[in-house]
Parts: structure tokens; C-alpha cells; sequence
């Protein structure tokens, strides 16, 4: 449906091609994205750079300014990035490399895709501006950035772990420098385990053997009385 040479839903005019699955992509140097133009042209100190992988276009931006850009990508009429389809890192194995902090953005009126990064140096704070007020589904994106990578986001409404338990204290588990066996020897997880307080988590009625053995089918009271007579 069209109203004048609007097509509902479409930023674009109602002669605009249809959409097209691009072909022969270069691995570097095609098009940008056109919104990394008038970012560009927009916040001219904040972009440091602009790359073109694989048909996708990734704009790199000074992490003070980088709040100010998505806001600006998101209710600019002439971007309309309304949908954020991710928030993670990037850590190279390369420990002098920055870590990075991604965005992913979908403008569905302009039919756009546009990637988003900051690099914040390892031995500095790890911190950026939250987004959740700009765009809600951002709230548990930022939690999951922060509990694998340990970037917190200032302003998070709930900066809580998502993944890992809240007293979990051994790191954060996709960064690079993490071991694969955790930062604690095995006894050490073994002993954290055994000191640790269940009742804190669970009401006692719900640690109760006598509750769950109330609980359990008739069959399979049957078979546990039998295999403890045996035991």
C-alpha cells in the first residue's frame, strides 16, 4: 500500500528497487552504508574511522561521543535506526589491542544495517554510556556484555550478572586472559562449593529430603526404598 510515492512502513519512495540479495561483495573497499556519511558529516571529531567488510559498514567512534551518536542514529528522521539487534565485545588474542564494544543497528524504514564500535584501552576503565532508555531490549544485552567482559554501562537501570551467579568471583569468562579451568585450582571450586550457603538461595522446606521424597511418584518411591534396603 502507497500513500503518494510513500510506501507505508518505508522511509524509501515507492519506486525504490526492491530489495536485492547483493552479489560479488568485495572483501574490503564497497559501498558504505550511507549513514556513515552523515555521521561523518554530523559529529566530524567523533568518528576515528569507517570500515567496509564484506558489504557491512562499521563505524568507529571516540567512546565519550558514542552515546551521543546512537541517539542521534535512532531519532534522526533521516536514520530511524529504531531496532538494536545487539550489544557485545570483541577481545583479541593480541592483548596490546584494545577490547571493543559493539552496537548493531537496523533501520527497517531506510532498509539499513549499520555496525557501531568503540575500542577502550585494557588498562583503563572498561566502561561506556548505557542505552537502555533509547532502546529497551538493550537492558539484557548490557548485562551479558558486562557479566562475560566486565564493560559496565553507566546508568544501567539493573547492572546486575545475567549468566553467572551474582557472588560468582572468578572473572569474567569470555575474556581472553581467562583460563579454561577458572581462575581457582579445582580444590579451591571444590572448597568454595562446600562452604557455600544454600540457604541463602533456597528456602529450607525446598532443601528438605523428606519434601522432595513426598513429592516423588509412587513408582519411583518404590524404587529409592528398594535401593537403599540394598545399600
Amino acid at each position: 500500500m502507497s500513500i503518494g510515492r510513500m510506501v507505508v512502513g518505508s522511509a524509501l519512495p515507492a519506486d525504490a528497487p526492491a530489495p536485492a540479495t547483493p552479489r560479488d561483495i568485495p572483501h574490503t573497499g564497497g559501498p558504505e552504508n550511507p549513514s556513515a556519511a552523515a555521521v561523518r558529516e554530523r559529529f566530524p571529531d567523533a568518528v576515528q574511522r569507517v570500515e567496509v567488510i564484506w558489504g557491512e559498514t562499521t563505524v568507529y567512534i571516540d567512546p565519550p561521543r558514542v552515546r551521543e551518536v546512537l541517539e542521534w542514529l535512532k531519532g534522526n528522521e533521516s536514520q530511524r535506526y529504531d531496532y538494536l539487534s545487539d550489544v557485545t565485545c570483541v577481545e583479541y588474542r593480541d592483548f596490546g589491542r584494545p577490547l571493543q564494544v559493539v552496537w548493531h543497528l537496523r533501520s527497517f524504514p531506510y532498509r539499513r544495517f549499520l555496525r557501531v564500535k568503540v575500542e577502550l584501552a585494557k588498562d583503563a576503565e572498561l566502561q561506556v554510556e548505557s542505552v537502555t532508555d533509547l532502546w529497551e531490549g538493550a537492558n539484557w544485552l548490557e548485562r551479558e556484555a558486562y557479566d562475560m567482559f566486565g564493560v559496565t554501562f553507566r546508568g544501567h537501570p539493573d547492572p546486575r550478572r545475567i549468566l553467572m551467579w551474582e557472588t560468582y568471583n572468578e572473572g569474567f569468562p569470555l575474556r581472553k586472559d581467562f583460563p579454561l579451568r577458572g581462575r581457582f585450582s579445582r580444590s579451591e571450586q571444590l572448597r568454595q562449593a562446600l562452604t557455600a550457603h544454600p540457604g541463602a538461595s533456597y528456602l529450607l522446606e525446598e532443601l528438605s529430603p523428606a519434601s522432595i521424597y513426598r513429592d516423588l511418584p509412587a513408582d519411583m518411591r518404590e524404587r529409592y526404598i528398594a535401593q537403599s534396603s540394598e545399600d
